[in-house]
This record gives C-alpha cells, sequence and structure tokens, in this order.
C-alpha cells in the first residue's frame, strides 16, 4: 500500500465530537509531550504562553488556553485549515475517499509528532520551530518515534508531501518518492502548499495504491518536467502550467 506522509498547517478548525482512540505510535512517549504544553497554557504567564502559540497579544490566546487532555476531539485530517487543507478539500469527498485519507496519510504534528490521519486530536497551537518547555518537538519525536514509523513503513511504498521542515521530525531510510513544484523554472511556496493538497486529493478519489499508479494518474495543471534519482530518494519535478 502507499502511505503518505503529509504536513500540518498553522490554522485549523475549533470542536470536535470525535471519541478518545489510541494514537499512533508510543502514547507514553507523546503525554510528556502533551503534559509539559499543559504546564505552559495553565501557568498564568502571558510571556511564556504568547511565545509558544506564536501570539503576540494575549487576549487571542484565550480560545486555546485548554487542557489539551480534556477538549473536543477532531480527526488530523479534518482539524487543519491552511492552503494545503483548503484544495484537499476533504469534506466534498465520499465516505470512501475519506477513509482512504485516515488510513493512508501520516501528518507531522509540532505538538502531537506523527498522527494517522484518522487519529483524534484536539484544537491546539504551537507555532513551527517553537520548543514546548525544554522540549524540542522535532529533535524529541525523531529520537522517540523513528523506530515504530521504520517499522510501520516497513511494508509499505512511501510519498513524502511534507514541507521540508518535517524532515526534521523523522528521516526515511528506505527508498521514498517526493514531489517538487516549479513554476517558470523556479519553486513557488503557495502553489507548493496547494498542489500537495491537491494531489493528496487525487490520490484519495482514485484509491491509489502504488507508485505505479501514481504515475500513472494525470492531475491537471501539472506535467512532469524531470525524475531525479539520489540515492534512496526519487524526486518527480512538475512544471506548473
Amino acid at each position: 500500500m502507499l502511505k503518505i506522509l503529509f504536513s500540518p498547517s498553522e490554522g485549523k478548525k475549533d470542536g470536535g465530537n470525535t471519541p478518545k482512540k489510541e494514537l499512533l505510535g508510543a502514547t507514553n512517549a507523546r503525554d510528556s509531550i502533551l503534559q509539559e504544553y499543559n504546564s505552559i497554557v495553565f501557568s498564568k504567564d502571558e510571556t511564556l504562553i504568547k511565545a509558544l502559540f506564536g501570539i503576540k497579544k494575549f487576549e487571542e490566546c484565550q480560545a486555546y488556553i485548554k487542557d489539551v487532555f480534556d477538549s473536543a476531539l477532531m480527526p488530523a485530517i479534518e482539524r487543519y485549515n491552511g492552503v494545503a487543507y483548503e484544495y484537499l478539500k476533504y469534506n466534498s469527498l465520499n465516505d470512501m475517499q475519506q477513509t482512504y485519507l485516515k488510513e493512508n496519510t501520516i501528518i507531522f504534528s509540532n505538538l502531537y509528532g506523527p498522527l494517522s490521519g484518522g487519529d483524534p486530536i484536539a484544537n491546539y497551537k504551537v507555532k513551527q520551530g517553537n520548543s514546548i518547555g525544554n522540549i524540542i518537538p522535532e529533535k524529541f519525536y525523531k529520537e522517540c518515534f523513528s523506530y515504530q514509523l521504520d517499522l510501520l513503513l516497513n511494508n509499505h511504498e512511501i510519498l513524502d508531501l511534507r514541507a521540508g521542515y518535517y524532515d526534521k521530525f523523522y528521516k526515511v531510510t528506505k527508498p521514498y518518492t517526493t514531489l517538487k513544484f516549479l513554476k517558470n523554472g523556479k519553486a513557488v511556496s503557495h502553489w507548493a502548499k496547494a498542489y500537495r493538497g491537491i494531489v493528496l486529493r487525487e490520490l484519495a478519489k482514485h484509491s491509489i495504491s502504488s507508485m505505479e499508479e501514481f504515475m500513472g494518474l494525470e492531475i491537471e495543471g501539472l506535467n512532469v518536467s524531470e525524475i531525479k534519482v539520489i540515492k534512496n530518494k526519487t524526486e518527480i519535478i512538475y512544471n506548473i502550467v
């Protein structure tokens, strides 16, 4: 089966009514970083809280001052609503396509670390690159979860659609494929996010289960320009037309 590695987004939907369930990987290890997050959220230290959230005005922090262990939950693939997720248009997909995303997408959260798309999470706020107390999330999750991810992904093909920053959370050790998007010969940030969402949507719509099937998939607005193989990474370079 094809597994897709994906990024989170700063923007998130509020609310949710999904029951709790065990999340991907070592739950006990994850609890330690969630407890540290909670301790800051309820510390009443405005400077510390603003720094964690990446928010300048404390009054704007109020919406996120909640117990992460006792908050409304929503599947990760539904919780995020940044550019990539806007173009994914999850709610317009049918049940089978949504199930595909929940089962085959692994999202790398700045708080929760690696999550299956269907894993229920709270509405939280951690600015990308911020530490959580003395814990550096990308280092923490790389150390605590890499072995489990290696085992999980061992018998699957991997399409890595993460933004480069999230490579810090997990280094793929087996052959995998990435995508690069160019507009007029130049890499573009906004459209790269958009097309990651579009590609993920097309994967779900066509229930793509292998890289062979993916290579036969025509995606509107994209033309393959070049394919590079460097060690264990295959990079498909697309021109946006």
